[in-house]
């Protein structure tokens, strides 16, 4: 817990700032280098966390319209704080556009697309070591779409009243809880067996329609692809509140492992100062697994690398194997011999494969993934 608040923060940072000008030194902004070089990873904790670099940004001619930007844009972000207001990254980049319109003094400030005034942003959280929500701006992404007959979710609000949402009562509606996950308080009305997150939307929509939930005492959620802050946040409170085994089902490939599962599990270098609240180092690699295939007889197909995404996907798992501290530590030995796999055979595997080992059994790919966590077999 910070000792102080963002409001003071920024106030100290501005008021050195203006000092420094008044006695006609060049002010600095200093910043965590949020990138894989000061990435640090330990099994103890779990996720990647940063090292001792920093990103220094000196007054000069190069830098001036940088450091105008991180002011400017930290202003409206405060006021946020101070009336209470909420804005998404897209709102934030209209309401600076907004400004610069109305005071033709701001119009070097002005941002040519969303991409700088979103940097900016990120520059200003890596300054305050804080959390881009934690200055009422969030990127509209909402936690995985969650399907449970057993769970109980409570709300607190903003004004302190209590919203209780039992997820049995849904029917076939998703609960998709919002980007701040802290807020939330979880229990089980009977004890939860297991969560499986699934990287298809779309097949965990199908789990759920085939009678998933019914079946089994779970928590089933889909990832939406890339996990966002909501899906990473939202599987964290899962893993610290009801301490129950968390497993991710998605496609055997490269781009699964290191942009989605990798991310879901030990968070990423681009968010650093944020990955101890948004990732759940517990989950486990349910599958597809390489054994998998052989095993089940699924459907894979060579990796086409003509395609500019997979090969891009295939050079970024050999840079992982490398330089990547997670990939690199032993005790994800299990999960790096996945990589080489799929390096030195080419090959992938869709989670969706598993609708062909029984093609007139609906449930078969439910069967499947139940008997592989009653046996223990995922990495």
């Amino acid at each position: 817990m910070k000792e102080e608040t963002v409001p003071q923060l920024s106030k100290k940072l501005c008021n050195i700032l203006l000092t420094d000008l008044e006695n006609a030194r060049r002010p600095v902004l200093e910043a965590i280098k949020c990138s894989l070089d000061n990435a640090r990873y330990s099994p103890s904790v779990g996720y990647l966390t940063p090292g001792s670099k920093m990103v220094r940004t000196e007054l000069n001619v190069s830098s001036v319209q940088k450091m105008s930007r991180a002011i400017f844009l930290l202003e409206i972000l405060l006021r946020n704080l101070e009336t209470g207001a909420v804005n998404t990254k897209r709102e934030i980049y209209y309401i600076s556009k907004g400004e610069t319109k109305h005071n033709p003094a701001l119009k070097p400030l002005d941002f040519a697309d969303q991409d700088e005034s979103d940097s900016v942003i990120d520059f200003i959280c890596e300054m305050l070591e804080c959390y881009r929500e934690e200055l009422n701006c969030f990127a509209n992404d909402r936690g995985g779409q969650t399907y449970s007959n057993q769970l109980v979710v409570t709300e607190t609000m903003p004004d302190g009243e209590k919203a209780v949402v039992d997820l049995s009562s849904l029917g076939t509606s998703p609960f998709q809880p919002k980007n701040r996950p802290q807020s939330l308080q979880l229990k089980a009305k009977k004890k939860i067996d297991f969560c499986l997150v699934v990287e298809s939307e779309g097949t965990a929509n199908t789990f759920v329609a085939n009678g998933f939930c019914k079946r089994n005492n779970a928590i089933l959620m889909g990832a939406q692809g890339v996990p966002s802050n909501g899906v990473r946040g939202w599987c964290k409170l899962i893993q610290d509140q009801l301490k129950i085994p968390i497993f991710f089902f998605g496609d055997l490939d490269a781009y699964t492992l290191q942009n989605i599962f990798r991310t879901l599990k030990a968070g990423s270098a681009a968010s650093l100062i944020r990955n101890s609240d948004f990732s759940a180092p517990d989950v486990k690699f349910l599958g597809v697994l390489p054994s998998d295939i052989k095993k089940y007889d699924l459907n894979d197909y060579p990796v086409k690398e003509n395609d500019i995404q997979e090969a891009r996907a295939l050079k970024k798992a050999s840079d992982a194997l490398k330089n990547d501290p997670f990939f690199k530590d032993r005790k994800n030995k299990g999960l790096s011999k996945i990589l080489h796999w799929l390096l030195e055979n080419k090959r992938r595997c869709e989670q969706q494969a598993f609708f062909t080992v029984d093609p007139r059994d609906p449930t078969m790919p439910e069967k499947i993934i139940v008997e592989k966590i009653k046996k223990g077999d995922y990495v």
